[in-house]
């Protein structure tokens, strides 16, 4: 089954990807900070039976991996492929997680919170992505004693997740935004009605190959459907805006800056991830644009030249191998 990453979705010339988040807490059990590793083993054994031996489609759609049997560039491969968080991969407690076959769902249990339900889907698909993820919102909330306030919402072990524990977030491609110097700009507009822009791999992290994740900061005091409406006026306005950018590009520099792009992935040799990660975003553009004919997906070869995507498939590799091992992916796909 295909990943996430790995097929044409809508509006995904702008949109790289749409994620929806919950995070939710058992009730009289201490946050993960506190937990003892009984206490974990017999959370993990709770969720598995809650989706397992559940009447539904997910109890069959979705397996649950014990993260000790998992090795470690697979972990980080994870990682880089968005299904797990940075934190959740570095931590040496007894983690597990719930996933689908086409890696668009996945629980993490054990992270900063009890669960962290995600659905992750490619383009823009947000109202599909939630729908989702509230299924199995209410699957879990049937079978186990969530921690709710009704004051405050779902609790939760961070207080800026209070409330709703929503994270809807979507990572747009803005190559010619970026070049305007618009982004500081756009940043603060946003963040003055509760959305924050982040890099590739979210807090903390700095923007790679001109994608920018657009998120809600404010989780308490509003629903679910205001944070999702907000979220979606604010990526069309961003869609309209970087498509009008585009448009008035100069067409024979813009071709140039495509064509040199694809020049050197179709003849490199070796090959850095930074740089190739660069040279991809020049080619999505070339294709949203025309200008480049192939059936060669960005994203897709983006996450697969991943340093630890190409260990998962060609073993362990010192990073001048990664360099050369890269490059090779790259040429074939282009060729």
């Amino acid at each position: 089954m295909s990943s996430w990453y790995a097929e044409k979705s809508p509006q995904d010339d702008i949109v790289v990807s749409t994620r929806i988040r919950l995070a939710r807490n058992l009730s009289g059990i201490p946050f993960p900070a506190r937990m003892t590793a009984e206490q974990r083993k017999d959370l993990n054994l709770k969720v598995k039976k809650a989706i397992t031996e559940s009447n539904t489609p997910f109890a069959k759609s979705l397996n649950y991996i014990d993260m000790s049997d998992v090795p470690q560039t697979e972990v980080m491969a994870m990682v880089e492929r968005h299904i797990i968080s940075p934190e959740f991969a570095g931590s040496n407690a007894e983690r597990a997680i719930i996933l689908s076959a086409d890696e668009s769902i996945s629980i993490m249990i054990g992270e900063e919170d009890h669960i962290r339900i995600q659905v992750i889907l490619g383009g823009f698909q947000l109202e599909k992505a939630y729908e989702i993820a509230e299924a199995l919102d209410n699957l879990l909330y049937n079978s186990l004693n969530f921690a709710f306030d009704r004051n405050l919402g779902f609790l939760t072990e961070c207080p800026t997740n209070l409330g709703t524990g929503l994270r809807a977030s979507v990572m747009l491609h803005l190559p010619v935004t970026e070049s305007s110097g618009e982004i500081s700009r756009i940043a603060d507009s946003v963040g003055k009605i509760g959305f924050t822009v982040r890099g590739m791999y979210g807090e903390g992290s700095k923007p790679i190959a001109s994608m920018y994740q657009v998120s809600n900061q404010i989780t308490l005091g509003i629903s679910e459907k205001n944070a999702l409406d907000n979220l979606k006026i604010i990526t069309e306005q961003l869609i309209d805006k970087e498509r009008g950018s585009r448009e008035g590009l100069n067409r024979v520099k813009l071709e140039d800056t495509c064509f040199r792009a694809l020049g050197i992935l179709q003849n490199c040799r070796v090959l850095s991830s930074e740089e190739m990660m660069n040279l991809l975003s020049r080619i999505k553009l070339g294709i949203s644009m025309g200008i480049i004919k192939t059936e060669a997906m960005p994203i897709k070869l983006l996450i697969e030249g991943q340093p630890y995507m190409l260990m998962k498939k060609y073993g362990q590799l010192e990073p001048e191998e990664r360099d050369i091992y890269r490059a090779n992916r790259m040429r074939e796909a282009l060729a």
